[in-house]
């Protein structure tokens, strides 16, 4: 039987966002941003650590907070293959004047939107390119599913667009938790598919 698709977002990053900069300085925010691992006190969600469990395979991005996100999540103890072709959506940070300062998460809003529209300067991936991505991570997980669950430990924006890809291939989102917020997850099944959240580690 067709395995479950799983994807998660990283847990709270060790980088305060209680700044406020320009759009350039945004740019050298978004970079330790990328090389940070996540909050000394961080923990995966107790239901999380189970879908892990349950799962045939567990895959995260290359960035830190992925990477220590299914570590977390598997307890350390299995294999988590790393691939840059999970890492985040590009933000490059807008051509905005140097004297306006705002928050990240105020730039973030902001660069997503400029480059949703288009803006992506020389060697960033486009919004185009990055669905091009998604689907080639749509049929990664598809045919991984085919030997049973499997989990991605990934990131926010970049789940979310997966989110689109699967339902447009005909998986149905059976449960989810947290929105798109830290350690958020969603839980995909082929269409007509139902199984209990958890019925696979239960079983264990």
């Amino acid at each position: 039987m067709t395995g479950r698709i799983i994807t998660a977002r990283h847990g709270r990053p060790d980088l305060s966002r209680e700044v406020t900069v320009t759009a350039r300085e945004y740019g050298d925010w978004w970079t330790r941003y990328d090389a940070s691992g996540l909050a000394p006190e961080e923990r995966a969600p107790e239901r999380l650590v189970q879908l892990a469990k349950g799962a045939e395979t567990v895959l995260s991005s290359t960035l830190p907070r992925a990477i220590e996100t299914a570590r977390q999540a598997t307890g350390g103890g299995r294999d988590v293959p790393a691939d840059p072709m999970f890492v985040e959506a590009p933000l490059p940070p807008p051509p905005w004047p140097d004297f306006v300062k705002l928050r990240p998460g105020q730039w973030g809003v902001i660069s997503r939107i400029f480059w949703i529209f288009g803006y992506a300067p020389a060697g960033v991936e486009s919004h185009g390119e990055t669905w091009g991505r998604v689907a080639k991570i749509a049929g990664r997980l598809e045919a991984l599913a085919q030997d049973g669950d499997v989990l991605l430990c990934a990131h926010g924006y970049l789940n979310w667009m997966i989110d689109r890809r699967l339902r447009r291939d005909g998986w149905t989102c059976a449960d989810r938790d947290g929105g798109n917020h830290y350690w958020s997850w969603r839980v995909y099944e082929p269409q007509g598919a139902r199984r209990e959240i958890g019925a696979t580690a239960a079983a264990e």
